[in-house]
């Protein structure tokens, strides 16, 4: 089986969005974190990443995910995850390494597109 891992590039109202699919691990990190760095070196602050394709997710996955937090908190940007409790595969994986790893409270969690883009602010907490 020939696993792609697939990065596409979209917009949803003055978010940015990168749909992200297949094994987000240490070969296909590299790529998502160039991908985050276009979108910001474009001048758009507001990035949700949808997760919702990614069925594996190991610590250099998450790792980046982690730096393009900070990324665009440096930039006084916003950036929110697709994360749904179902995800690729039945339970997402990528949830269960988020709360192995005590990192979910990090981030901006939503559990589809729609749900992100329309979210009020919100503060998750500082690390």
């Amino acid at each position: 089986m020939v696993v792609t891992f697939k990065v596409t590039d979209g917009t949803q109202g003055d978010w940015a969005v990168l749909h992200v699919s297949g094994e987000l691990d240490l070969v296909t990190s590299p790529t998502l974190r160039q991908r985050v760095h276009d979108v910001v070196a474009d001048g758009r602050h507001r990035l949700v990443l949808d997760l919702s394709g990614v069925y594996f997710c190991d610590s250099s996955g998450v790792g980046v995910l982690i730096a393009a937090r900070r990324l665009l908190r440096s930039c006084q940007g916003r950036l929110r995850l697709v994360l749904p409790a179902q995800g690729a595969v039945e339970g997402s994986h990528v949830n269960r390494v988020f709360g192995a790893l005590g990192v979910r409270r990090l981030f901006d969690v939503h559990p589809d597109l729609d749900t992100a883009v329309a979210a009020e602010e919100s503060s998750p907490l500082s690390a």
